[in-house]
């Protein structure tokens, strides 16, 4: 009985392990609007002095748009991280950081002052961007984080976007766990503002 038990265990095992893989390789669909090629959405948010902003008030200047599910998640945490290492890069390019989040505005302002950096946090906490550019995860926030932040949260996305508006890259990341690599993001970037 033990052998047959051992036996059934590992045959599940082997087929979480497979359609994980399977899932790591498929992921999600890149929505329509955030196609390379298409002219950057417009969508409003709020800054993280809660003034209202607009993804129109990018042009002129490139932008790269990351889309982070909030501080709790260990994944978007170490990305901001990232991120900020390279700022000074980014903006050498004359390029903004913006990070798109559905965090509360008290909890992005924290966020913004602990990296000591001018990025912008883009506050969606209704998650109206979210919606509009297909991004929602249904059921993304865990458990343990459902009073403060709700079960609906942001696909993780990152995007680069040119000076006339127009998107030059975009990933739409395959798991919760995955990003882009902040120097992929700068290849991307460089890529056409030195052009």
């Amino acid at each position: 009985m033990e052998n047959v038990l051992a036996w059934i265990v590992t045959v599940l095992i082997i087929v979480a392990g497979l359609w994980l893989f399977r899932q790591s390789k498929t992921g999600r669909r890149m929505p329509a609007a955030l196609r390379r090629g298409q002219p950057l959405p417009d969508f409003q948010a709020a800054d993280e002095k809660g003034q209202p902003v607009e993804s129109r008030s990018l042009l002129g200047a490139p932008a790269v748009i990351l889309f982070v599910r909030g501080n709790w998640c260990p994944f978007c945490t170490a990305q901001v991280a990232d991120l900020t290492s390279h700022y000074k890069e980014i903006v050498d390019l004359g390029s903004r950081l913006i990070f798109v989040t559905p965090k509360p505005l008290e909890t992005t302002r924290r966020v913004a002052e602990f990296y000591e950096v001018e990025f912008d946090f883009w506050l969606d906490e209704e998650l109206k961007i979210t919606k509009q550019l297909d991004l929602l995860h249904h059921d993304g926030v865990p458990g343990d984080y459902h009073v403060e932040y709700g079960s609906e949260t942001v696909w993780p996305a990152a995007l680069v976007v040119d000076a006339e508006g127009m998107i030059r890259f975009s990933e739409v990341s395959k798991t919760v766990a995955d990003r882009p690599d902040s120097k992929k993001l700068l290849t991307e970037l460089r890529r056409f503002v030195r052009s």
